[in-house]
């Protein structure tokens, strides 16, 4: 029986997906190397030129369509996770693909939004879209033409879901962070708010060590794929350290 059990918040980052084939954006030659994020990932750049900002998140659907991406052992081993713990575990990500959810995740909240949907600037009607999406398409809800956008946080723009966040972070036993480089708030933040609390237990699960890795309990190198489902293992074996 688990020594200590309790709420977990989880919180994964680019790390994760990484391994399963999908571009980063922030490390070497990764996407934010490519092109111009104030072109493509602000609400400006979107007004500038809508058609730029549709055809780039339009490749990034059509790549995270491929056969050839599917979810990996980190991925199914935190839905295992959530499946097997005795109290709530929520799973706060920064990604917008949708490997979670394949690997068997149910209780998720993306925080950056979601690639697989689109959003109208008019009505605010949020939409399933796995085809391309055009400058002119129509909402399917209001029928206003022209003001369909994807589903994704830009910079300048205020993260989903953070009161349901900031009340997980306040009642969690355990804090841990995946696969996150520790430079993009408010992720960044979450584990000096837990510390605060001085409640709970917190662990990085990283390739390298992030920059907010001395704030955490554990910090731990190596490959998601490894890492995580080890970790999933000493705790529903074990329980949360104490």
């Amino acid at each position: 029986m688990p020594t200590r059990s309790g709420p977990i918040v989880i919180l994964t980052g680019a790390g994760i997906s990484k391994e399963s084939g999908l571009d980063t954006f922030r490390c070497a030659g990764g996407i934010w190397t490519q092109v111009s994020l104030e072109d493509v990932a602000t609400p400006e750049g979107f007004a500038r030129d809508p058609v730029r900002v549709q055809a780039f998140y339009n490749d990034r659907r059509r790549g995270l369509l491929t056969d050839n991406i599917r979810p990996n052992a980190a991925h199914e081993a935190l839905a295992r996770l959530e499946r097997d713990w005795d109290d709530e575990v929520l799973l706060v990500t920064q990604n917008i693909d949708n490997l979670h959810e394949r690997g068997g995740s149910t209780n998720i909240l993306h925080m950056h939004g979601e690639l697989l949907k689109v959003r109208c600037e008019h009505c605010g009607g949020v939409h399933e879209w796995h085809t391309d999406l055009g400058a002119d398409d129509i909402c399917p809800a209001c029928g206003t033409a022209g003001l369909m956008r994807p589903h994704v946080v830009w910079f300048g723009e205020i993260p989903l879901g953070m009161e349901r966040i900031a009340d997980a972070l306040d009642r969690c036993a355990l804090f841990m962070s995946v696969g996150t480089s520790g430079t993009v708030y408010p992720a960044a933040g979450f584990v000096a708010e837990v510390v605060r609390f001085g409640r709970a237990h917190t662990v990085e699960l990283n390739m390298e060590a992030s920059h907010g890795a001395t704030l955490f309990r554990e910090a731990i190198q190596g490959p998601a794929t490894a890492l995580v489902p080890a970790y999933v293992d000493r705790l529903l074996n074990e329980g949360i350290p104490g």
